[in-house]
């Protein structure tokens, strides 16, 4: 008796379907890589952006308490405690185009201030104090705290990306602008902004002209200065109240 088997043939597979799958499958391992990597990346970021927080909130309670400090030594010894000037102010606009010389609106497209309700963060130094002080009958300013200028940038703060406004929604968008500088999170955008590090201008630059409400109960009489019971000039500390109204 004889057997007879019969094999059966396998369909070769073509040579061009062996390379994509061996493409497919390289592609796919390179994303796979890429994901972790990132997912990583992002932790480390957020790793870095908490201890930064904790960092900067350490700085700031270190340096109110060298000012109760310094004020309770001084009345202790019967003394006076002459705080440092401001280093930073917050101009706001006042006015409109009505009346505006060419040097004063040359100012103001330098100051960025192109819209009525509008406030930037300015470096105070003899040339900005000049330009501040010729265009004063638009304007009001004063020396912003900590708090509001934190509040300012969380709430209402805009970056510049590729000449657009974009929301700061979330630190990405920080770091791709000024990662450069050393900012890649909110929190060093604040302190650089608040301390007027060695990047402020890069990161003010960074940060679109603030768009403000008009005040609640409205403005008081935009021609007169605001020693005489007017709005424009210089406010000091009680630009704050502005801002509490405007924000």
């Amino acid at each position: 008796m004889v057997c007879i088997c019969f094999r059966a043939k396998t369909a070769a597979v073509p040579e061009n379907i062996l390379k994509k799958q061996a493409r497919d499958a390289k592609l796919l391992a390179l994303r796979k890589a890429q994901r972790d990597q990132a997912k990583k990346d992002r932790a480390a970021a957020r790793t870095a952006a908490a201890k930064n927080a904790q960092t900067y909130a350490e700085e700031y309670a270190k340096a109110d308490k060298d000012l109760v400090d310094a004020k309770r030594k001084a009345k202790a010894d019967g003394n006076y405690y002459v705080e440092a000037q401001a280093k930073i102010a917050f101009v706001i606009r006042t006015r409109g185009i009505n009346k505006l010389s060419p040097k004063c609106k040359k100012i103001m497209q330098l100051l960025r201030l192109r819209q009525i309700n509008n406030g930037v963060f300015v470096r105070l130094n003899r040339a900005t104090i000049n330009m501040i002080r010729t265009v004063e009958p638009y304007i009001t300013y004063g020396y912003p705290s900590r708090d509001n200028v934190r509040r300012l940038i969380y709430k209402r703060g805009y970056g510049k990306v590729n000449r657009s406004r974009i929301p700061l929604t979330d630190n990405s968008i920080i770091a791709g602008a000024l990662g450069s500088k050393g900012i890649n999170d909110i929190e060093s955008l604040i302190h650089e902004i608040w301390t007027v590090g060695p990047a402020f201008k890069e990161a003010n630059n960074f940060l679109w002209p603030v768009k403000l409400n008009t005040p609640r109960h409205g403005w008081e009489k935009k021609r007169h200065p605001f020693c005489n019971g007017g709005v424009w000039g210089n406010r000091e500390e009680l630009i704050n109240e502005v801002i509490a109204r405007m924000n």
